[in-house]
């Protein structure tokens, strides 16, 4: 799964939470437009997914395997830009 496919499954069931919906539809756009986005928004979408709980209801319309594969996705590239903290 791409990271456009990933957002539009967010996008798709936070119809309810406009704000969440606005977050995703601008990610989403400028994924779709082949612009990179900083890893702080991608973040966010995901975050605040799990506030909303629409993890359920993902897993539930998509199923388990499809859940998992739209979280690694946005974790990975989330992970590929973040900066490592020093230690």
């Amino acid at each position: 799964m791409n990271l456009t496919d990933a957002t539009r499954m967010i996008m798709a069931e936070s119809a309810a939470f406009p704000e969440l919906m606005r977050a995703a539809r601008d990610v989403y756009d400028e994924l779709s437009a082949g612009r990179r986005v900083h890893y702080t928004a991608l973040n966010w979408i995901l975050r605040e997914a799990g506030r909303k709980d629409l993890y359920g209801v993902l897993r539930q319309k998509h199923g388990t395997g499809a859940f998992e594969d739209m979280v690694t996705a946005l974790c990975r590239e989330i992970d590929r830009q973040a900066p490592v903290p020093s230690r």
